[in-house]
């Protein structure tokens, strides 16, 4: 089961509507390190589909989304958790860290 593409039409929605914490993967299609990556994004979002939205945004498509959270570089992971009744940032990984790296970040969201 591959990561859901988000763009501007349906980050927001989606993001206010998740039932679980929300990892966000941006990138580039001419991203080397985006592209070792993904795989592992389509992987985890397998892994953890009952337990955590596993979503991508490309920042070419939308920029509006990447400049709201301030992504200067990528790959850049930010995992989104409810707090009251609103999704905040709890955590965000900037370059490409590997599998476990991405594995550790959305065991701590979800303990």
């Amino acid at each position: 089961m591959p990561a859901q593409h988000l763009d501007s039409s349906n980050f927001q929605s989606t993001l206010d509507n998740a039932q679980t914490p929300v990892l966000v993967d941006f990138f580039a299609e001419w991203c080397g390190p985006c592209q070792m990556a993904a795989p592992i994004m389509d992987k985890l979002a397998d892994d953890y589909k009952d337990k955590m939205l596993i979503v991508k945004v490309d920042i070419d498509e939308a920029r509006d989304i990447a400049g709201q959270f301030n992504v200067m570089s990528i790959p850049t992971v930010i995992i989104f958790k409810r707090d009251d009744n609103k999704m905040l940032e709890f955590d965000r990984k900037i370059g490409f860290p590997g599998e476990n790296a991405y594995k550790e970040m959305i065991e701590q969201a979800l303990a």
